[in-house]
């Protein structure tokens, strides 16, 4: 795991394996940020120039090495592209260093010690920076020949090759509280973070319904979270229709796992439901081939939720968070749920079956009934809900829908504040009458246009009366099956945990009324 510290010493006197500077992309060519006067002087002043001579221009990620002059202790200078120049009297955007820190840590693995010396200004500044090298420098090789699971076998080469030991970032004053307040605060969100990239990874032959629940019940054990963990015959006698028609299918059964967090100081509750499908074969409505190799990361709203409440406790906010996370397999079996078929779900609704494969839902909607009898002040639910939601918004942004236009706006908002590309969605009544059942009080399908907004609708419906709440359908981001960029991997992402610290975060400080 890196390790990350913070220095006031000089960036050209300080003893490292490379020392990270910044560039950005200025009218006239590519512009030395803040942070770097010492090696702009030890390159007599003509870095800039050089710079432009080899082709660079500062744009967002890009990344140039090049060998120390005399006057730098380390042997090694990176320099990534900020993007746009910042105006005159304004500061960078945080996610811009973010993403320069995170395209750094990637560019330099298999390294023990960077030094970053990216423009700071104050605290934000260092968590930005901070994350941004924590999540950039992640690597998954559990499954490599060398890595701590072994099961794999992969080139020599790859398996020296591991991440980025050590990030010191340079330009803090002596004894700044706010700036170690702010690297613990990445430290502790960003590693939580990084484990939910994990479990996304970890493939479903590993991770099933009763080994999450494993994984979330040493968490507590270690961050003072009670955990409470309901098997296949409590939830048969609970009466939990949704989980149990989607696990019935599979020889791992599902899971219902509750992690209470609690601060005695709490005024306001939040609770946080999770959907987490550990592989979603479709069921009898089975996927084609080339839209189920990826389907390990159907968990991974779960992965969120567990990651935001085990941040939270390690930041000891002052706010009693709540995490759900619903979790089964979804598999065909001559005892899975059929199309046609209808189930009795915990609220006592039943719901007519018209797609296996429109599962979530199904999960979710029962997690969201049972969280609502707590009467949290606000209930988020998070989920790889819908392939309609990545036809409406791409691979890089999630859907948020609520039933209330303040709070969808305030989810919004800190969503973008924290790097999370996100967009407010409607909930159109219209929708509502494409569930309709002539056997049942619902469908679990409706309107094919629109269907991302008819699941949002789906789980409205079981939502305890006068709760506040709010969907985030993170079909898109979850799991990138492209290239990294910035301070993303390929594969497991982690998206919307951010969003969910924060938000508790805000609910502590009672900025969400």
């Amino acid at each position: 795991m890196t390790a990350l510290t913070l220095s006031t010493a000089a960036a050209a006197g300080l003893k490292a394996d490379a020392l990270v500077v910044g560039v950005a992309k200025g009218d006239k060519g590519p512009v030395v940020a803040p942070g770097a006067d010492a090696v702009e002087k030890a390159f007599g002043g003509k870095l800039a120039t050089v710079l432009e001579t080899l082709g660079a221009t500062g744009g967002e990620g890009e990344v140039t090495k090049l060998p120390a002059p005399d006057g730098v202790k380390a042997p090694l200078v990176l320099l990534v592209g900020l993007g746009a120049l910042a105006e005159k009297g304004e500061s960078f955007d945080a996610d811009a260093l973010r993403r320069a820190a995170g395209a750094a840590a990637r560019a330099l693995s298999g390294t023990k010690k960077a030094a970053f010396a990216l423009p700071v200004e104050d605290a934000d500044d260092v968590q930005a920076i901070g994350e941004g090298a924590l999540l950039g420098a992640y690597s998954f090789d559990a499954y490599k020949e060398n890595g701590s699971n072994g099961s794999a076998k992969s080139s020599k080469k790859d398996a020296a090759k591991g991440p980025l030991a050590e990030v010191v970032i340079l330009g803090t004053k002596a004894r700044d509280k706010a700036a170690k307040a702010a690297l613990e605060r990445a430290t502790a969100v960003s590693e939580e973070l990084n484990r939910a990239r994990d479990l996304i990874n970890t493939p479903p032959n590993d991770l099933n319904p009763e080994a999450f629940a494993a994984v979330a019940t040493a968490a507590g054990k270690e961050h003072g979270i009670k955990v409470q963990v309901l098997d296949e015959k409590a939830l048969a006698k609970g009466g939990y229709g949704g989980i149990l028609g989607v696990g019935v299918g599979s020889a791992s059964p599902p899971r219902l796992v509750k992690l209470s967090y609690t601060h005695a100081k709490a005024k306001k509750h939040l609770a946080f439901v999770g959907k987490g499908i550990t592989y979603d074969s479709g069921g009898i409505s089975l996927k084609p081939a080339g839209h189920n190799e990826t389907m390990k990361c159907d968990m991974s709203g779960a992965a969120a939720v567990f990651a935001a409440v085990v941040a939270a406790a390690r930041l000891g906010l002052e706010v009693n968070v709540t995490g759900w996370l619903a979790l089964a397999e979804n598999m065909p079996s001559g005892s899975a749920t059929r199309p046609g078929d209808v189930l009795r779900m915990y609220s006592g609704k039943t719901v007519e079956v018209l797609n296996t494969d429109a599962e979530g839902r199904l999960v979710l909607a029962d997690a969201i009934a049972k969280a609502s009898e707590d009467k949290p002040d606000a209930i988020v639910d998070v989920a790889t809900l819908t392939g309609a939601m990545m036809v409406a918004l791409g691979s890089r942004t999630f859907g948020i829908m609520s039933n209330d236009d303040a709070f969808r706006t305030s989810v919004y908002e800190i969503a973008e504040e924290n790097g999370e590309p996100a967009w407010p969605m409607p909930l159109p009544e219209h929708l509502v009458k494409g569930m309709d059942s002539p056997t049942a009080d619902i469908a679990n399908m409706g309107e094919r246009m629109g269907g991302g907004l008819v699941a949002g609708l789906f789980l409205r419906e079981f939502v305890g009366e006068g709760i506040t709440w709010a969907h985030l359908d993170i079909a898109g981001p979850a799991y990138n099956e492209g290239a990294p960029f910035g301070y993303t991997p390929k594969g497991g992402t982690g998206t919307a945990v951010r969003t969910l610290v924060a938000l508790a975060e805000r609910t502590a400080a009672g900025d969400l009324g």
